[in-house]
């Protein structure tokens, strides 16, 4: 009869350490799946769709020269480019001419707001911004 016992205290403890790897196991693959969903979630404005690939180069230079530039460069070839793309930029004149021109900021800030919808990939900066520019 202890022979019995023991063997089912043996095979309860065995069944319980494969429980618990394999809810360890779980933990770690979730933990890991939520890892790599954090990286693809990472937005980078370069890589938004809206812009031709040609225009880059321009952009570059206009930010270069400043708030200054990236407003000509808006008023030049803004209406050639769609959202979200248009959106990014815009954000980031935002908060180039926010010390200098708050009002501005907080105009362009609404604009890009009003027309951007909470599935756009655009939609957790433009969260991340509004206790700036609200």
């Amino acid at each position: 009869m202890t022979k019995l016992i023991t063997v089912v205290i043996v095979v309860a403890v065995l069944f319980g350490v494969w429980e618990l790897w394999v809810y360890y196991d779980r933990v770690q693959n979730e933990k890991e799946s939520d890892q790599k969903q954090a990286a693809a979630s990472v937005i980078i404005g370069e890589q938004l769709p809206g812009m031709p690939f040609q225009m880059e180069q321009s952009l570059q230079t206009a930010k270069s020269r400043g708030a200054t530039g990236v407003k000509n460069w808006l008023a030049a070839y803004g209406p050639n480019i769609q959202d979200p793309r248009k959106a990014w930029i815009e954000l980031d004149y935002c908060v180039l001419i926010a010390r200098d021109n708050p009002a501005e900021a907080k105009r362009i800030f609404a604009a890009v707001k009003a027309r951007t919808t909470p599935a756009s990939p655009i939609w957790k900066r433009i969260q991340e911004l509004s206790k700036s520019y609200e």
